[in-house]
């Protein structure tokens, strides 16, 4: 079969397009035929490592998430997973096996059933796009005090959720479940073409922050202020946010975007509305709440309620796997939109 590996750390001209043997699943794993490998920002950062030149021993095969089919079973799982549509989460966590590749091993509680028919009409398409971004927005649009740990219809009816960066992979993934859940949606974005993704992907109210004031229209739109905040970049925003989140709120936050490795948390402003502030990585996330999020999205395939593309606010660019060098550095670069990597 032919994989991607890197044997050390460094830029992405460390990947090399290498031939191995098709591996055999063991205990509680399954073998996947990958047809879509996603790429998200901590394939790269990991594959940069502290620095360059750094051994990588196995080599490691890069990516976390992707969608294909279930093609062997390890002991200990059952044959019924042959044959059928999955998508893959964190195939890569602590392990050699990720996604970009034509076989990957999958631990059996990391795979999920994948619809063949979705709205994006390219179940693959929209399988490698779901794990990381997907979870992590379930996780923070579930994290606060009172709830809901669920989603779904009504689950957010009467709440206001403020997303930060609305057209990035997890802010699109924000948008979509917090539509599907019936919240109000506030999202900012950086121009104009960003404005657009985010209004596909579901926003009532889509704000240019380089063209508008945030705080004055956020309170606008909400008096009393946001109920649950998915904040990109906390260094910039703490200050604002604080400031527009109601009484016992969630500010959730899931990247640095800043760069910085300190936030400054407004403590007055915060403790007066009894404020919430949480940090959400994905990798190390409780199991309960992993669960429920694989369930609630299993759910909303079911019910066609996400998808992928310009239609969905989540544009589309495809590499092969002899491009994944330029796949992870589109998605270092910024690219908008979701970088796959086809098999």
């Amino acid at each position: 079969m032919r994989s991607v590996v890197y044997s050390e750390t460094g830029g992405p001209e460390v990947l090399r397009l290498v031939e191995e043997p098709v591996p055999e699943p063991g205990p509680g794993e399954v073998r996947v035929r990958v047809r879509r490998s996603g790429v998200n920002p901590t394939d790269w950062k990991s594959r940069a490592g502290r620095g360059p030149g750094k051994p990588v021993d196995p080599p490691q095969i890069p990516g976390q998430d992707g969608a294909g089919v279930v093609e062997a079973v390890g002991p200990g799982v059952q044959e019924s997973w042959v044959g059928l549509d999955v998508w893959v989460l964190e195939a890569a966590w602590k392990r050699r096996w990720g996604t970009t590749s034509e076989h990957t091993l999958v631990r059996e509680s990391n795979v999920s059933l994948l619809p063949r028919t979705t709205s994006s009409g390219a179940p693959y398409d929209l399988g490698a796009a779901l794990g990381i971004p997907f979870v992590t927005a379930h996780r923070c649009l579930t994290v606060a005090e009172e709830g809901p740990l669920r989603l779904g219809p009504g689950t957010l009816q009467g709440r206001t959720v403020l997303v930060s960066g609305g057209a990035g992979a997890v802010g699109n993934a924000a948008i979509q479940l917090a539509r599907w859940s019936d919240a109000t949606i506030i999202t900012t974005v950086s121009s104009p073409q960003k404005a657009q993704l985010a209004a596909a992907a579901g926003a009532d109210h889509v704000i240019d922050y380089r063209q508008r004031d945030v705080g004055e229209e956020v309170r606008r739109i909400a008096p009393r202020g946001v109920d649950v905040v998915v904040e990109v970049d906390p260094q910039a925003n703490a200050p604002l946010v604080a400031r527009l989140a109601a009484p016992n709120a969630v500010i959730a936050t899931y990247a640095d975007d800043g760069g910085g490795a300190d936030v400054a948390v407004p403590v007055r402003a915060s403790m007066v509305p009894n404020l919430r502030w949480q940090f959400v990585l994905v990798y190390t996330l409780p199991a309960a709440a992993k669960a429920r999020a694989l369930d609630d999205l299993g759910a909303a395939l079911a019910e066609g309620a996400l998808g992928v593309g310009e239609r969905h606010g989540l544009p589309l660019h495809h590499f092969g796997l002899d491009e994944a060098a330029q796949a992870h550095a589109a998605v270092e670069q910024g690219a908008v939109g979701k970088v796959l990597i086809d098999l």
